[in-house]
């Protein structure tokens, strides 16, 4: 039974092997993956753009030509980018370590989205299309909301008062609301 499961775990090792060779040859880089011939610890700022969006993959190993030039020190590797990732984005990702056919290294790192917004230091990034994106200004505050589940008619200012209201404004409103059949015409006593 022992020889039997060790068996298994080589052809599934085998199997996801080539699956990940075969995938990554065909595809190019885009919304969700990237390919990267060595690690620099800025691509932290595509891991966390990754997990601001729909998550992702990053190759480390690979060339843009998605040709696998393999990674050197793949041990010191494996311990450093796991720890990067949890010191300085507060997430947990997938970094696993493929053999390509020529018995080439290279890392996978399997991001997902994430629920909460994440930073990377004090920057927001975004992955969009094949670019990463930093998000600053109205992107940033739109991001932030929609990441908490609300939107900016949510939000209260506490120190609004009644008489800070533009009868003007609401009346436009009411007239233009009006005009454009989206209230009854009663409503505007």
């Amino acid at each position: 039974m022992n020889i039997l499961s060790h068996l298994f775990y080589q052809i599934f090792q085998l199997l996801r092997e080539l699956d990940v060779f075969c995938v990554h040859r065909i595809r190019s880089e885009s919304q969700n993956i990237e390919y990267k011939e060595s690690w620099r610890d800025e691509y932290l700022k595509w891991i966390c753009g990754f997990a601001n969006a729909q998550g992702g993959r990053i190759y480390i190993g690979i060339n843009d030509k998605q040709e696998i030039v393999g990674v050197a020190d793949s041990k010191r590797l494996m311990e450093d980018i796991p720890n990067k990732i949890v010191n300085y984005l507060g997430i947990v990702a997938d970094v696993n370590l493929l053999h390509s056919n020529e018995d080439k290294e290279f890392i996978e790192i399997v991001v997902e989205p994430s629920n909460v917004p994440i930073a990377y230091h004090g920057q927001y990034h975004y992955r969009s299309g094949s670019t990463k994106q930093e998000m600053k200004g109205t992107a940033l505050q739109q991001f932030i909301l929609k990441k908490m589940g609300r939107s900016w008619d949510d939000t209260t200012n506490d120190s609004a008062k009644l008489d800070d209201i533009d009868r003007n404004a609401i009346d436009y409103f009411l007239r233009r609301a009006i005009n454009a059949q989206r209230i009854a015409p009663s409503l505007n006593g």
